[in-house]
């Protein structure tokens, strides 16, 4: 399987990325050994999707990160975020 997933940083914006092995990518990052993440420790998987082809995935997760995927993401994951203490999406923007 090939997944695209969603990490909650301790400043609050959301990091989308990929990758085949998730559990082992999200202890990397909890453990700051990912680069664009290791700076906004801790973090926290907020969701994930899964998909059977790799191409699949890194189109989501490019897609994802157009402004038309973070509003597409802004209204899946609202409520968790809103549960969560954080009123911010990818863009740094707030929730209403």
């Amino acid at each position: 399987m090939h997944y695209v997933y969603f990490l909650r940083l301790f400043n609050g914006d959301i990091y989308t990325g990929s990758a085949e092995d998730l559990k082992r990518r999200v202890i990397e990052h909890k453990n700051g050994r990912v680069k664009s993440t290791k700076k906004h420790l801790p973090c926290v998987l907020i969701g994930y999707e899964a998909y059977l082809d790799k191409k699949d995935a890194l189109r989501r997760e490019r897609y994802l990160k157009t402004t038309e995927g973070k509003r597409f993401f802004n209204q899946q994951f609202k409520e968790i975020l809103k549960r969560m203490g954080s009123s911010r999406h990818p863009t740094g923007r707030h929730v209403e």
